[in-house]
């Protein structure tokens, strides 16, 4: 799988964080199931590394499940990114198996926030797996994790969100402080 893991992406993904950064823009890193899990780890390492202010929606279950409860599953991220003033410097960055389908109503919820970043001018990248869904078709940079067996496709995919995460915020483009361990072995 990493030998098929595409290069070009990865970069593209490296540069639009990059300018997100220098622009002083923020990332907000949504994910559903284990992708939302892979989301937090992802804004500790974005914010702590890469110096980038960084968030994810999913990291406060009370906000989430009130807006679940009251406003439903679909429209849930969009109102937390309203909230957070969602603008053209900052950057939506999806963690996700399929991408998102509206047709098939798979992750809805991040369909629509995918929509409203596109309205507002946001930046879109993602890491997803099988075709993409709708996070490939909109984003201006995204990696689709390469298929190697199609009955594995999510454990894959999710085990790729922390590759490719790990990639990014050691890369020499974005790591703006050391990590621990290889700081402290001279």
């Amino acid at each position: 799988m990493i030998q098929a893991l595409p290069v070009a992406p990865i970069e593209a993904l490296t540069e639009r964080l990059a300018r997100c950064r220098a622009e002083q823009g923020r990332v907000f890193v949504l994910g559903v199931g284990g992708s939302a899990a892979s989301a937090s780890h992802l804004v500790n390492d974005l914010r702590k590394l890469c110096q980038i202010e960084t968030y994810a929606p999913t990291d406060n279950v009370s906000e989430l499940t009130a807006r679940t409860n009251d406003e439903g599953w679909a429209s849930s991220f969009i109102g937390w990114l309203k909230v957070s003033r969602l603008c053209k410097t900052d950057v939506v960055f999806i963690l996700s198996v399929g991408g998102g389908d509206a047709e098939k109503n798979i992750s809805p919820n991040l369909v629509e926030a995918l929509k409203y970043a596109r309205e507002v001018g946001a930046g879109i990248v993602g890491v997803v797996g099988r075709n993409g869904g709708y996070t490939a078709q909109v984003a201006d940079a995204c990696v689709i994790v390469p298929v190697v067996n199609a009955q594995h496709i999510t454990p894959h995919t999710e085990a790729f969100h922390s590759v490719v995460g790990h990639l990014l915020v050691s890369h020499p483009n974005l790591k703006a402080a050391p990590t621990k361990w290889e700081s402290a072995v001279k």
